[in-house]
């Protein structure tokens, strides 16, 4: 069960590399960036930073730009938290939302075929 601290640290996290994305990464061809999830392991040293990018073309693109701009990302977190070390950061893209939409087109055919049936 992850204790208090972790939780605070990992939503703080969050928060402020939401806002460094938004005020230094100015790239609009990413256009919807959202920081969706921070997972920070127990000891602090590293940050899982789960990344939702609304268009599926540019998702690689926008990871790579991303791990481009990390130390960038990196430095400015120290400057805004207040933790002996900064954990390392490592970048995801967040595919939660795909699997939900394969999930919904399943449903909708499942129905499909369901109202087929009662309409025979």
């Amino acid at each position: 069960m992850p204790s208090f601290r972790l939780e605070k640290v990992s939503h703080q996290i969050k928060d402020e590399i939401s806002l460094i994305l938004l005020h230094k990464m100015q790239d609009h061809r990413f256009g919807l960036l959202t920081v969706t999830n921070v997972k920070v392991s127990p000891d602090l040293k590293q940050a899982k930073i789960y990344l939702s990018v609304y268009d599926k073309e540019l998702r690689e693109d926008a990871l790579e730009t991303v791990n481009e701009l990390k130390g960038l990302i990196r430095t400015e977190l120290a400057h805004k938290m207040s933790l002996r070390f900064v954990p390392e950061l490592v970048f995801f893209i967040d595919d939660t939302l795909d699997y939900v939409e394969k999930m919904e087109n399943l449903f909708k055919k499942i129905h499909e075929n369901d109202n087929e049936k009662h309409e025979e």
